[in-house]
């Protein structure tokens, strides 16, 4: 099929890249080369001989916003489980952002011959679907921004859930904040299918009204860091970076560096927002990951046929940091007329 040989050519393109990767929690931690973190669990009231489901939910990697899309799955297979009396085991796996370690947990889900693969992320989406095309063991993956750009749509045993997000309204923000911005940052991976499209869109968007924008990329923790420097030398007034797992991963360590330096970081998740990013405007991923419970759920009693090849959950939740709005003093309440706002605060997750 050729929409499936180009997701293993996306995959091999981007395995270099991903092998040089070193996401870790922003905290430290070392590397796991496979990381179960929950152990199968037996669906409570469910006698033993009744039916079992075998479910694999990979992360891509370990942060905030797949951290609580994997528990959102997780909690919504207990639920369909009792309800429809199965028993439902998983694992939660993380692949720590290295195609090598993604490869080796796909392939061992499909030798234990699990009913469905639940990847989450773009990267842990794409090596799934590769180690899945033998046995055709049915993927549904949760939070892909652009499911074609990622190459992942048109196969017949792949389906899931998209958080593609709504780039022109982060930059309407943006500007209502601050109608006499000069210049915007674009703080992004290259190695990250998710930011291609919202990237173009964001430049396009500058490019209409005519305001200077500087890139800068990172495939690394410390290159993020660099890249974040650059951008406060280049004195931009704001910074964008879309649904990025490779920036969320590192934003913990820029995010008071851009704080002092009074420039607001607008971004594609809570999960950057939560680690000390100004605001954004997304989806629920507790939502995401019980609707991706509920197709895989859906993929392996019924079968795939019929579904669609993704679907597109409903944005409009305003996240903001009230920590870091006090620390670059702005008032955040211009935002309440655009969305449902949600207030947080820094937490180091």
């Amino acid at each position: 099929m050729r929409k499936h040989n180009l997701v293993k050519k996306a995959v091999a393109m981007t395995a270099a890249i991903a092998m040089g990767l070193s996401l870790l929690a922003c905290g430290g931690g070392e590397k796991e080369t496979k990381a179960p973190e929950t152990k199968r669990e037996e669906t409570a009231g469910v006698e033993n001989g009744e039916k079992k489901l075998k479910v694999a939910i990979v992360k891509q990697m370990d942060h905030a916003s797949l951290d609580e899309i994997a528990d959102a799955v997780a909690a919504e297979l207990d639920a369909l489980g009792q309800t429809n009396g199965i028993t439902i085991e998983y694992e939660i796996y993380s692949g720590q952002g290295e195609q090598n370690t993604l490869k080796q947990i796909g392939d061992q889900a499909v030798a234990d011959n699990v009913d469905v693969i639940i990847p989450i992320a773009t990267l842990a989406a794409q090596v799934m679907t590769v180690c899945a095309e033998e046995t055709k063991t049915p993927v549904v993956y949760a939070a892909i921004s652009d499911p074609e750009e990622a190459e992942v749509t048109g196969i017949d045993y792949v389906k899931g859930t998209s958080d593609a997000l709504n780039t022109e309204f982060i930059m309407d923000m943006m500007f209502k904040q601050n109608p006499d911005i000069k210049k915007v940052g674009l703080l992004y991976s290259l190695s990250e299918a998710n930011s291609a499209t919202p990237i173009a869109e964001a430049k396009a968007y500058l490019d209409a009204k005519q305001i200077p924008y500087t890139e800068a990329t990172a495939n690394t923790n410390d290159e993020v860091i660099a890249a974040a420097s650059v951008l406060v030398s280049e004195e931009v007034d704001a910074i964008f970076t879309p649904t990025d797992n490779v920036i969320m991963s590192a934003e913990l360590a820029i995010a008071d560096t851009l704080i002092d330096a009074g420039i607001p970081h607008y971004t594609g998740a809570d999960s950057f927002v939560r680690n000390g990013a100004f605001i954004t405007c997304g989806v629920n991923y507790t939502d995401l990951g019980t609707k991706t419970a509920d197709l895989a759920y859906q993929a392996v009693m019924e079968g795939m046929e019929g579904m669609e090849d993704y679907y597109k959950m409903d944005g409009g939740i305003i996240t903001v940091n009230t920590e870091t709005a006090e620390g670059l003093k702005i008032d955040y309440s211009i935002f309440k007329d655009m969305g449902e706002l949600v207030e947080v605060q820094t937490t180091e997750e």
